[in-house]
């Protein structure tokens, strides 16, 4: 018989989100929901799933995208890279007024969400590639790194071989640059998932300079940019002169317009940006999309135009501006004594301090007093133990609901 890759072994076990998962099951299966007592139903402020319907106008555009698959003239097949006009309407409404000027069509490579991009780019590095994270991260940054070989086994507090930036209140959640290591891939995410916090435009100039000073390459994850509302906080790190010769950018559709079930992201990757020997990292990009991916469904694809119209535009940040008021509301019911809170306010997340308690055992409490489920910090990195984060993709009535229930809790 084969056998299994070894990278599985090195995993840690259990993915946070199926963990949290299991977890609430066992605690629904010993507290059966009594449907007289509606106080009794478990609501989720965990994964950061979106719940609102798709709004009008972009909804518009996929059902047009369908219908068109129908007809002779408006039939289409494999788009690898992705519709021409799809990747120049990007560029021209998210990259405009960046350092250098707008993107052309091909170094921007539409794909079905930028989580899924995030696996695949780890196949232009390959095993030997050293990786830093801020700490606490999105998982699948460190998890995708232990699956391509980038990482030893797990010691405790980290997988060795992954350098952990620590980010904490101390230092207002923008990591210790001096402790990146040179040539390394720099997993990098502003909104942050999970803390909320956003980098001011000091903060990555600093980051593009310690890049380009130590040879690093940073992955941008920009999948909150659309929450930003404070006009002095950058949403793209080609704002920094510079980021083109030593970041590459991943965005999505997913948590502006509601597409985290329709599946639609993109990637850019500046003809600028070089491997050490002076490679072309934009043409392995459009290589490793051509080789594993057919791109993304064209369906899609056209609601993604719609949403990248002024109707469409309008309609995003109708959304976002409804998950802000939910994280608002979120906040404001958790600014008790004792707890700290950061995120929220150009951020869908709420990432809150109780110090001192475990970070799974205060998700228990959580669980348990108010009957809402959320994600324990510690699942994001050694710096998140004591965190909890709270999302805001919710409906507003559990919303306020989940509000109401946190008075409960006693600290």
């Amino acid at each position: 018989m084969i056998h299994r890759n070894p990278r599985l072994a090195v995993l840690k076990a259990g993915y946070l989100f199926p963990e949290i998962a299991r977890r609430k099951r066992e605690f629904a299966a010993a507290h059966p929901e009594d449907p007289a007592k509606p106080e009794t139903r478990i609501i989720s402020l965990g994964v950061g799933n979106t719940t609102e319907p798709i709004l009008p106008h972009i909804n518009r555009g996929l059902t047009e995208g369908a219908r068109k698959l129908a007809l002779p003239g408006g039939y289409s097949g494999y788009q690898d890279e992705g519709l021409l006009e799809l990747r120049e309407k990007i560029s021209g409404t998210f990259y405009q007024g960046v350092s250098g000027g707008p993107f052309s069509a091909d170094e921007i490579f539409i794909s079905d969400g930028a989580k899924c991009d995030i696996g695949r780019l780890q196949l232009l590095f390959g095993p030997d590639a050293k990786v830093a994270v801020q700490d606490p991260s999105y998982p699948v940054y460190v998890d995708g790194s232990v699956l391509m070989g980038a990482a030893g086994p797990w010691t405790g507090g980290g997988y060795d071989g992954i350098s952990y930036l620590p980010c904490t209140a101390e230092n207002s959640y923008f990591p210790d640059l001096s402790k990146l290591k040179e040539n390394s891939i720099f997993y990098f995410c502003s909104p942050n998932n999970p803390t909320g916090a956003v980098s001011t435009r000091p903060q990555l100039e600093a980051l593009v300079a310690e890049a380009l000073k130590k040879g690093c390459l940073i992955v941008f994850d920009a999948a909150y940019a659309e929450y930003i509302r404070d006009p002095a906080l950058p949403k793209t790190i080609f704002a920094i002169p510079g980021a083109r010769e030593c970041a590459l950018e991943l965005n999505s559709f997913s948590k502006p317009a509601g597409f985290t079930g329709v599946r639609l992201g993109w990637t850019v990757v500046p003809k600028e940006l070089r491997y050490a020997g002076g490679e072309s990292i934009n043409a392995d990009w459009n290589r490793v999309m051509g080789t594993i991916f057919n791109g993304a469904s064209n369906i899609a694809q056209a609601g993604g135009l719609a949403a990248l119209s002024p109707e469409g535009l309008g309609e995003i940040r109708q959304l976002c501006g409804f998950y802000l008021e939910n994280a608002r509301r979120i906040r404001e019911a958790l600014e008790k004594p004792g707890v700290s809170c950061v995120g929220g306010d150009n951020s869908p997340y709420i990432w809150a301090r109780f110090p001192g308690r475990d970070s799974w055992d205060m998700f228990a409490e959580i669980l348990e007093t108010c009957r809402v489920l959320t994600t324990p910090g510690a699942g994001f990195g050694p710096s998140g133990q004591s965190f909890i984060r709270f999302s805001a993709f919710g409906h507003r009535a559990d919303v306020e609901e989940a509000c109401e229930r946190l008075g409960r809790l006693k600290l």
